[in-house]
């Protein structure tokens, strides 16, 4: 019985090296800077991928178009006096939910690449929230938040 499940265990962990073996591709031309990029969210499409960086001595935001190879400019979201992070992108690339610290404490916002603004999802939210998703077209965005004591899931459904 032992011999079989060394046997079983052996083949897993063989299986397991072999996907290690891949090499993930790496793109350039403004994508990938020296320092961290992270927590990319691709458009349904697979046009644009948004992503945090801290490119310019601050975590902000950025929006890259995998067809024109660019970033796309973002008018108004990004602040010199607070954080931008982890932001998500709606199906059609329109709307970005993402971490704001512009209050004092970490908020919920989404960008409006149409109107150029942002609204703020958690002004009655006590305590710290994190890891925005947004619903494919823009209207409901569920996050992470301590309010409670503990991380729970919240749901926040825009007008």
């Amino acid at each position: 019985m032992r011999r079989a499940l060394v046997f079983i265990l052996t083949l897993s962990l063989s299986s397991c090296n072999n996907a290690l073996l891949i090499t993930p591709q790496i793109p350039v031309g403004g994508l990938n800077s020296g320092v961290s990029e992270e927590y990319p969210s691709y458009s349904s499409d697979g046009r644009y991928l948004a992503f945090a960086s801290d490119r310019n001595g601050r975590r902000s935001i950025y929006l890259y178009d995998l067809q024109q190879r660019q970033l796309v400019s973002l008018p108004n979201l990004n602040r010199r006096d607070s954080m931008q992070d982890q932001p998500d992108l709606s199906l059609d690339g329109r709307y970005i939910a993402y971490v704001s610290t512009e209050r004092g404490k970490t908020d919920i916002m989404i960008y409006d690449r149409l109107s150029q603004r942002s609204e703020l999802l958690t002004a009655n939210v006590r305590g710290s929230v994190r890891h925005p998703t947004i619903s494919g077209d823009g209207k409901k965005v569920a996050f992470q938040t301590s309010q409670g004591g503990q991380w729970n899931i919240a749901i926040v459904e825009r007008k």
